[in-house]
């Protein structure tokens, strides 16, 4: 299981246990991480079980069957349930996920499935992670088109083909923070190191050919911390559920630093 922040001088307790109805026949079983900060001195693991022959077979739906009828108390973020908005991005059987796309049926950690929020985030209520800082991270990158020149007057700014399709594998990022709460360095050094999702934002930008601020994108991440700390252990790449991969956009950004140092 990944790391956890967890309040100050507290621990997880066994939390309530909600069986399934009488007569249920294929139960399965969902330990669900509980934290109020305004009424718990700790957290909790809430058991949860279900009846899978009425219920859908993504997480999320186990999730939204708890509240809607066995727990109204829990709390999550869900929006789009299409993998597109990233809401409902927690760990799930050990895996930083989306909940709408991680169907029950692929949790292999035996009859019950735990699940806690993103790891390593102050938490402000059950699976429901405080990603302010994450958000502020994101904002210091200026993530949009930057010119000096005049737009044309009759037309959007264009590109090629080529040059379209080095955005690929990289504007599919949904910001679900599930990269970047894997990283043990963005853990470790969240406060000044931006971490995978961040940076493969930023890649975005510096390889966009639309783009007239390239040399000062570099200059803003060439710091020891900012960029640096990435140290390719690769955990960004094996569970980001869009299939990308925030290393190779991090190793492209230290190449282009290289190549402007002409080293």
């Amino acid at each position: 299981m990944a790391e956890f922040k967890l309040p100050k001088n507290s621990q997880v307790t066994k939390g309530k246990h909600f069986p399934a109805p009488a007569g249920a026949k294929n139960v399965r079983t969902f330990k669900v991480y509980r934290w109020s900060p305004d009424d718990d001195a700790n957290p909790r693991v809430d058991t949860y079980d279900l009846d899978l022959d009425a219920c859908g077979p993504m997480v999320l739906d186990a999730l939204i069957k708890i509240k809607n009828e066995v727990d109204p108390t829990l709390t999550f973020r869900r929006s789009c349930r299409e993998g597109i908005c990233g809401s409902c991005a927690m760990n799930i059987d050990g895996t930083n996920t989306l909940a709408c796309t991680k169907a029950i049926c692929d949790c292999d950690g035996g009859k019950e499935v735990p699940i806690y929020p993103l790891p390593h985030m102050p938490v402000i209520k059950d699976l429901v992670p405080d990603l302010s800082h994450f958000y502020a991270q994101y904002a210091s990158i200026r993530p949009w088109l930057r010119t000096q020149s005049a737009p044309p007057p009759d037309r959007e700014r264009l590109q090629s083909k080529d040059d379209r399709a080095k955005l690929d594998g990289l504007y599919e990022c949904i910001l679900c923070a599930c990269c970047s709460t894997s990283c043990p360095s963005y853990w470790w050094n969240g406060e000044r190191y931006l971490g995978p999702a961040i940076l493969l934002q930023a890649y975005r930008w510096i390889i966009d050919s639309r783009d007239e601020d390239t040399g000062a994108r570099l200059d803003d991440l060439e710091d020891p911390f900012r960029l640096y700390r990435c140290h390719t252990i690769m955990n960004c790449a094996r569970t980001c559920p869009k299939g990308l991969n925030p290393a190779k956009a991090i190793a492209e950004i230290k190449k282009l630093m290289v190549q402007r140092r002409g080293l």
